[in-house]
């Protein structure tokens, strides 16, 4: 493996990386003349990706500017390429279970494996993660991941109720239930709670049938469907007391605020979601998109990716982790992002009680999302 940045003048091996992390890679000689106008780097991603607090430093220290453009869900993301001429997008931040879908589609470049330093990943399957890799080359590269399970406000639901899904069925939280507006997340939780562990997204005719049974039985506790706005808000004032399809990307925000609300995994499992970064297929800024990859990838990025002012995530890496540990220990222990803790995130992949978020296998997304609208309408 490749030990070497693209970068000159600062550190190079792979050591002094993680020494020296960001500044290793954000001081890079990319101005030529500090008057420069700056570059811009187009981003595609989930909301908050783009914002100063996680791209700032970047954009000062190599004189770019990274002008984003916000989706929800991996659906929305494929169509938003579909709709633009290749070379659009330089940078595309997508769910980990859509690469596979951007890479057969010919939206994303190969990347070489050398120039990301895998053998600091808190886990195996964060280097060789599904999707990422087609016949042994490298299209995507994990950035940062949460897990999704029952996130309710406390003075409604029991921390002993919120172990299992059906806590969304209790008689006190009808029309209080929300979700979250996208078929995946929702309906992988329902597939939790009919038992199917690590099949939960391929499921047979039979199987398939049940979780929509599940889930049209929960349909008179719902009081609505939400985006990311709606849902913070909707949990801040209140109105609902319950959230199917999120975690603590939606509670942590608020928690962090004293809401009096929590998100935890039941007993039957949660679902991880995961962001990855794309360099775009076509991209003129390939390699100052690499070494902002880099960047992110290094100890101070894996903490400002933690503490993201518009969800936190977990770190990835083990540099990541300690540093976050040593500047923000409040922040590690509320995660559980500290060795030897029993909500460890890391902890609960390895005891098999976390599911990687995918797409159905033997039904199509279509079909999902046409019994989404069927749900939502019923």
């Amino acid at each position: 493996m490749n030990d070497k940045l693209t970068t000159t003048k600062v550190p190079t091996t792979r050591r002094k990386f993680l020494k020296y992390g960001a500044s290793a890679v954000i001081a890079a000689p990319y101005i030529t003349k500090v008057s420069a106008e700056p570059t811009t780097i187009n981003m595609l991603a989930w909301y908050g990706h783009g914002e100063p607090d996680m791209v700032g430093a970047f954009e000062e220290a190599n004189n770019v500017k990274f002008q984003a453009k916000y989706y929800a869900g991996g659906d929305n993301m494929m169509a938003l390429i579909a709709q633009s001429p290749p070379g659009t997008y330089d940078i595309i931040l997508s769910d980990g279970e859509f690469v596979q879908q951007l890479n057969a589609a010919g939206y994303i470049e190969e990347l070489e494996p050398g120039d990301y330093n895998f053998d600091d990943m808190l886990h195996e399957d964060f280097t060789q993660f599904p999707g990422h890799w087609a016949d042994g080359k490298l299209h995507s590269v994990m950035l940062r991941a949460g897990h999704l399970g029952v996130s309710y406000n406390k003075n409604f639901v029991t921390a002993e109720e919120a172990k299992s899904y059906k806590c969304f069925w209790k008689p006190e939280l009808k029309g209080k239930v929300g979700h979250f507006d996208w078929h995946l997340p929702s309906l992988g939780q329902m597939s939790l709670l009919e038992g199917n562990g690590a099949g939960l997204w391929d499921l047979d005719d039979a199987a398939w049938k049940q979780v929509q049974d599940t889930t049209l039985s929960l349909r008179p506790q719902v009081g609505g469907y939400f985006d990311y706005g709606g849902t913070f808000n909707s949990l801040k004032n209140g109105e609902m007391h319950a959230m199917c399809g999120i975690g603590d990307w939606i509670t942590g925000v608020l928690e962090k605020d004293g809401a009096p609300v929590a998100s935890v995994i039941p007993d039957e499992g949660g679902i991880q979601w995961t962001e990855s970064y794309c360099i775009g297929k076509g991209s003129e800024k390939a390699d100052m998109v690499k070494a902002f990859i880099q960047y992110m990838l290094s100890p101070e990025g894996q903490v400002k990716s933690a503490q993201m002012a518009a969800y936190p995530g977990i770190v990835i890496t083990k540099a990541g982790r300690k540093l976050l540990n040593e500047v923000d220990p409040v922040e590690a222990q509320r995660t559980g992002q500290v060795d030897g803790m029993e909500n460890d995130p890391i902890t609960l992949i390895k005891e098999g009680r976390i599911h990687y978020r995918n797409i159905p296998v033997q039904q199509s997304l279509e079909d999902w999302n046409d019994f989404w609208s069927e749900y939502k309408n019923a």
